[in-house]
């Protein structure tokens, strides 16, 4: 007799038995060390994230020429007054978006849901794109952020269910370095469209400073999204996720192509069911009732909640703020603007750097590192003073620092919760915790003005000292397979 889904019937003590080809099944993958797709659906999935972060930089150049020309009274000097609202909405956009939509992954599909989370954003930039005030411009950001937030949560879900169990940061980390072009992408683009031409390194000297620059921006990232949304339809459902819902066949479909490809690079070995647990808990209608009714998975949640809510603070901060920053602090719209964009040069070395070196630790302790990384950064920009060079070092090392924990941080995310709700799990606390983001620029935004650029810079980065605390809280999870991590 099959219970839910296909599954076998419950055993009244431990739960429902996992079906003995469902095991064996989740042992041949784990037993896979290589990327076992095609490496077309890397850059897939990566395009997809170059979008979603282009998204979520691309503001922080373009907001002041946005301001100045949506906000009656703005000026360059005063416009980081006005930026907490689009950024705040939008961040309340991620947390409705990724609390509605994420958990249907949980029960329609990985695939299915990341093409209509992207439709969704595209649909945002382009509503940007086209907004006559500010009213509507901040409107159009909640609904970008919807899509966005969802999408970020079923992303990580899918890569952490894809990739071999020895490597599931790195691949994290593989797309996260699309995630650093696309902020490149946005910082620069943002300083072409923009600003005007100024003499380097004060600005770009080719600057085209058009009138609808911003609008540009967000049209660029409309057809970004159409382009992600023909790609991921080439995507295969994940084998993890089909075989919990009791499509085995469909499961074993895609495992088979995975231990093809696998093969290939050298023989495999047999799969061992040790690690495999033989009952899943009592299947639930709601994602959320396997988070919150469960001991283990809620004091995780917490945690991790915590952690990304102490952590957006500072990231959303330089992200989203850190020309609106500058300006304030006295730097020109320009020199502001190319500062941010010299310092996405360090997120794309970092993204780099760590896809290599990333599985040498385990996951928590790369945000100490990070946080180390970031604070020597401010340090440098504070006792750089006017010069653009030590700036352009001190805002690399900021770049690299605040970006370098989270990959591996997406990749503990996604193993801290079962399969059955691991998009649920990831949204709750990734998503709910951009809130940390919009919260910290609310409330740093009016302090920054009064202060030196030092203690401005060690403002925005000591939330990360207490995402480091937090995150040595955390479980073991490298090298283990999911099922053992959180069965």
């Amino acid at each position: 007799m099959s219970g839910p889904a296909g599954r076998a019937a419950p055993d009244s003590l431990q739960g429902e038995v996992i079906p003995e080809e469902s095991r064996q099944l989740m042992a041949r993958l784990d037993r896979i060390r290589t990327w076992s797709l095609s490496p077309a659906f890397l850059a897939i999935i990566g395009v997809g994230f170059l979008f979603t972060f282009y998204d979520i930089f691309d503001i922080n150049v373009s907001f002041v020429q946005t301001c100045t020309q949506l906000v009656a009274g703005c000026t360059p000097e005063n416009a980081l007054a006005s930026l907490p609202l689009p950024v705040v909405l939008n961040l309340v956009g991620y947390v409705v978006g990724t609390l509605v939509l994420s958990p249907l992954s949980d029960r329609i599909g990985r695939r299915n849901m990341l093409l209509i989370t992207m439709l969704i954003t595209g649909l945002g930039s382009l509503y940007t794109a086209l907004s006559g005030d500010f009213a509507n411009f901040t409107i159009s950001r909640v609904i970008t952020g919807i899509g966005i937030g969802a999408d970020l949560a079923i992303v990580n879900t899918y890569i952490g269910e894809v990739s071999p169990k020895h490597s599931r940061a790195k691949f994290t980390t593989v797309i996260f370095i699309m995630s650093a072009l696309g902020a490149f992408f946005g910082i620069w683009l943002g300083l072409f469209l923009t600003t005007p031409a100024s003499p380097w390194p004060a600005g770009l000297p080719f600057a085209l400073g058009l009138e609808s620059g911003w609008r540009w921006m967000y049209a660029i990232g409309a057809i970004l999204a159409i382009v992600a949304i023909v790609l991921r339809f080439q995507l295969p459902e994940s084998p993890r996720w089909l075989a919990e819902r009791g499509r085995i066949a469909e499961a074993e479909a895609v495992a088979v192509s995975m231990e093809a490809r696998a093969a290939r690079r050298g023989a495999l070995a047999e799969p061992t069911l040790t690690a495999v647990p033989t009952h899943w808990p009592p299947a639930r209608r709601v994602p959320y009732a396997d988070i919150f009714g469960n001991p283990v998975y809620l004091r995780r949640t917490i945690l991790l909640f915590f952690l990304w809510f102490f952590g957006y603070i500072t990231v959303y901060a330089y992200a989203a703020g850190f020309t609106s920053v500058f300006t304030s602090l006295g730097f020109s719209p320009p020199e502001a603007g190319v500062i941010a964009a010299v310092g996405t040069l360090g997120f794309v070395g970092e993204a780099i750097i760590m896809s290599f070196i990333v599985e040498k630790m385990e996951r928590r302790y790369w945000l100490p590192v990070g946080t180390i990384v970031t604070f020597i950064g401010a340090v440098v920009i504070a006792i750089g003073g006017q010069s653009l060079v030590v700036d352009f070092i001190g805002a690399i090392l900021i770049f690299a620092g605040f970006n370098l924990w989270v990959s591996p941080t997406y990749a503990l995310t996604a193993e801290n919760f079962p399969t059955r709700a691991r998009s649920t799990g990831f949204a709750i606390v990734d998503g709910v915790g951009h809130l940390g983001g919009g919260i910290g620029i609310m409330v740093l935004a009016p302090l920054i003005p009064h202060l030196s650029v030092f203690w401005a810079l060690m403002l925005i980065s000591c939330f990360l000292i207490i995402a480091s605390i937090l995150a040595q809280f955390t479980v073991h999870t490298r090298n283990r397979g999911l099922e053992d991590v959180s069965p």
